[in-house]
């Protein structure tokens, strides 16, 4: 051969192993630009939720806005990243959508990185597959298109995974350094994280054939721990060192606000009957190729889901940290289990993903309903009822809701200070974020609370308070003033109203 039809020879052999990796940009690409059309198809189409309006709220205390930093302070129940990165986006003025944007960004972050990890466990093909999986699942599209710690959450996650994976196949130190490093973020965004650090110690206890020095090891713990520190030495420095600890407390002695059926009953349809099916089967039928990487995926899957599942306090957004390992299980099954029948895996692909991204998008295209789950959407009519609040409601005005859903709602959208019937006075029994009401009859005699909000989704969760609330309406001769409406199968339906009450 001469020398030019060599170099003709390894230039075609170099263009044809860059088609492959060229094709699989573009498929990433086009996924990304479908994952991107869910998260921010009418983001702004319903208001907040709760838990949104306090993480917004905090973001423009940090952001030193001066309407909203008396109604939210910045010290909470979590730590602070998330909120600070969001701070940022504030700078120019406080909204909604904008703050909503950035959990969409770290949603989309969160399907390159599992398709970065897809591709080291299981290859190129699997890596596209879990992320169009991800992309479309229900699940991941609701949660990340809130303002929630737990999309950012879960992108650190997987920034985790990857780098534990990246240890176990290369056995470079340095990537469990890295696992550290990424592990505190995820603590930094949400304390629960460090159940992540658990799942990862259970995984290195049962895979003893994966040797982890014990420098090694104490490095990376002590990388993560300068990292987590950071929250507790920020509470400290504020004078605010007993938020933390009476937040735990709160926290571990609360009443359950669900029953034990809960994640069986609402999780396993947001995740995608598909998804859950493909990743059961093929840990049966590739159980003979099993590996370090099913167990990995394992714990990681188990550990948080038997922890929520035993904590008290049951949220729907909470196991959204798992679904990237659930998707990597299922393509493995997709591309492991029919190499030789590519119509076959090509058909499989297109269903499971359909499967999922038809719900995606009923979901956030359905209509605004009466019936409310906390971390599921926005609360339909809340950020209207606000505006009127800030509109019409005199400045200093004090309101009174039956829960603190709507209190924190009040306090972001009508900028008024706000107190909900249902807090408890007994410390042990409310959160030490909210403040009760001593003695509502007093204070409204004495016109300290001027202003009644009564809200649907409340009344639906309490209907004791909503009874009891309506009582002082009529006890002090409420009038009504204001009332957001719903038009729910045809009907309409009042949802918020806004009374004014007099001594």
């Amino acid at each position: 051969m001469t020398a030019a039809a060599a170099v003709a020879t390894t230039t075609t052999d170099q263009i044809s192993s860059q088609r492959p990796a060229r094709r699989s940009v573009r498929t990433l690409v086009g996924i990304l630009a479908a994952g991107a059309l869910l998260r921010l198809w009418a983001l702004g189409a319903v208001g907040f939720n709760s838990d949104e309006a306090v993480y917004a709220g905090q973001a423009a205390s940090i952001a030193g806005d001066d309407v909203l930093t008396p109604l939210f302070p910045v010290f909470r129940a979590h730590p602070l990243l998330f909120q600070t990165t969001l701070s940022l986006m504030f700078l120019g003025g406080v909204s909604d959508v904008a703050a909503r944007l950035l959990p969409v960004a770290f949603g989309l972050g969160t399907v390159v990185l599992t398709f970065l990890l897809g591709k080291r466990m299981y290859g190129q093909q699997a890596g596209l597959v879990a992320a169009a999986l991800l992309a479309a699942m229900p699940y991941h599209v609701v949660v990340t298109r809130q303002v929630l710690l737990d999309g950012p959450l879960t992108f650190f996650a997987v920034l985790t995974a990857y780098c534990v994976t990246r240890f176990c196949l290369d056995g470079e130190r340095r990537w469990l350094h890295f696992a550290g490093a990424a592990l505190g973020l995820a603590v930094l965004t949400k304390e629960i994280a460090v159940i992540l650090g658990v799942a990862i110690l259970v995984f290195f206890l049962l895979r003893r054939d994966i040797h982890v020095p014990w420098r090694t090891a104490a490095v990376s713990g002590a990388v993560a721990a300068a990292i987590m520190i950071m929250y507790p030495l920020s509470l400290q420095f504020a004078g605010r060192s007993g938020t933390g600890q009476n937040y735990l407390w709160w926290q571990l002695f609360r009443r359950p606000n669900h029953g034990l059926a809960f994640y069986v009953e609402t999780v396993p349809l947001a995740i995608g009957p598909a998804v859950l099916l493909l990743a059961a089967a093929g840990l049966w039928l590739l159980r003979r190729r099993a590996s370090w990487r099913e167990t990995f995926l394992l714990c990681w899957i188990l550990v948080p889901l038997t922890f929520f599942e035993l904590w008290p306090v049951k949220g729907y957004q909470y196991l959204v940290v798992i679904a990237p390992a659930l998707t990597l299980l299922a393509s493995r099954t997709v591309v492991h289990s029919f190499p030789v029948w590519p119509p076959v895996r090509a058909a499989v692909i297109v269903t499971a993903v359909l499967s999922l991204a038809v719900p995606s998008w009923l979901a956030i295209t359905a209509p605004p309903s009466a019936a409310f789950l906390a971390g599921s959407g926005g609360v339909p009519k809340g950020r209207e009822a606000g505006e009127w609040i800030r509109a019409n409601l005199p400045e200093g005005a004090a309101v009174i809701t039956i829960g603190p859903s709507m209190a924190n709602l009040v306090r972001f959208y009508g900028n008024r200070k706000s107190y909900a019937l249902s807090v408890s006075t007994n410390p042990l029994r409310r959160n030490p974020s909210y403040v009760p009401i001593d003695n509502p009859d007093r204070q409204l005699r004495q016109g300290e609370l001027n202003y009644v909000v009564w809200d649907a989704y409340s009344a639906n969760r309490t209907t004791f308070y909503s009874q009891q609330l309506m009582t002082y309406v009529h006890r002090y001769r409420g009038v009504l003033l204001h009332t957001e409406e719903l038009d729910v199968a045809g009907r309409t339906t009042p949802v918020i109203m806004v009374y004014e009450v007099r001594p």
